[in-house]
């Protein structure tokens, strides 16, 4: 069997930043707002660095206005998953861009959500559920009406908390406080660390908020003692190689530390972070991966093995989901 035909699993993915380019040109065409600069002459999103990234990603999420328009593009996001042969996903959704972090405008955005998921489940087969996130460069003062949110909602759909954003903006410790909101609601933990800020922001994102997973992560390598620490306590890092190679933390995709970390011991799974921007796809990632390391089916089922046991869903779910990976045998 094809790498590319196994089943796939991805914990690390936005969903405004996996809006199709036509998806968010449409919206705007319906509410006439004019997203000058955000796309290129070919129709791809345009963007010069991380940094601007942000700006444009942000300015595409304006025409996200509605619950109605954040179920359309879930609709969307599943849909393109599901063509990837992903059947689980876990999907990055931040209250400040659903109702502005208001409580009562947030819950009309998650059932909105929570029935485009359902009505994706049922058609597709996809299972996702979501991870509430706050905004690193928005402040950690702000960061405690999204981890509101997450806690008043916690359960069912919403089985997670974590932080995105610029990296280099703050110290994670000052988010502390909205983490112990989420922990203390029953909410899984996760945090952008180590793709920016280097191996000190893992450790900071492991002592500081105290998470169960890593978004990214990768610069551990740099860092000998803190692999073995990773390696040891289990945690697992959300790896999304095409999105480091796009934005130029690693320079090609021979250079990505992936691999090395594999050897080393690390849990690692792959992810495609913000497809679109980064004009990746999960059959991309895999490609890729089976052309760079060689890696096999078996490789393949493994990162999916290590994905399932990482992933923030409950008992019956993570049952379905290995019955569906039982079906391929490594």
């Amino acid at each position: 069997m094809s790498v590319q035909d196994l089943p796939k699993l991805e914990l690390h993915l936005h969903i405004e930043g996996a809006a199709p380019p036509d998806f968010i040109r449409g919206l705007a065409s319906e509410k006439s707002v004019d997203l000058g600069g955000v796309f290129r002459e070919d129709g791809s999103y345009d963007y010069r660095d991380f940094v601007h990234f942000l700006s444009v990603y942000e300015a595409a999420t304006s025409v996200l206005q509605t619950p109605e328009d954040y179920a359309r593009l879930l609709t969307a996001v599943l849909e393109e998953s599901a063509a990837q042969g992903v059947i689980y996903t876990e999907t990055f959704v931040s209250p400040d861009f659903c109702g502005g972090s208001d409580v009562e405008a947030w819950k009309d955005y998650l059932l909105a959500m929570k029935e485009a998921a359902e009505r994706a489940e049922a058609r597709l087969g996809i299972v996702s559920q979501g991870i509430v996130t706050c905004i690193r460069h928005f402040g950690p003062e702000r960061a405690r009406a999204p981890a509101r949110c997450a806690a008043e909602t916690a359960g069912d759909w919403i089985t997670g908390f974590g932080i995105g954003g610029d990296e280099g903006k703050g110290s994670l410790r000052d988010f502390a406080y909205s983490f112990d909101m989420a922990r203390e609601a029953g909410l899984h933990l996760t945090a952008h660390a180590g793709e920016w800020g280097g191996p000190q922001s893992v450790r900071d994102a492991l002592d500081d908020l105290h998470v169960e997973r890593i978004g990214h992560g990768v610069r551990a390598i740099e860092d000998p003692a803190l692999v073995d620490r990773l390696a040891e306590d289990g945690i697992t890092l959300e790896v999304c190689p095409g999105s480091n190679v796009t934005l130029g933390v690693y320079p090609s995709w021979g250079a990505h530390p992936i691999q090395k970390l594999r050897e080393r011991g690390v849990r690692v799974t792959v992810s495609t972070d913000d497809p679109p921007f980064f004009h990746t796809t999960m059959t991309r990632e895999y490609a890729e991966l089976e052309r760079t390391f060689g890696w096999e089916p078996a490789d393949f089922l493994e990162i999916s093995r290590t994905a399932l046991d990482a992933a923030f869903c409950d008992a019956d779910t993570r049952a379905q989901i290995a019955e569906k990976l039982k079906d391929h045998p490594q």
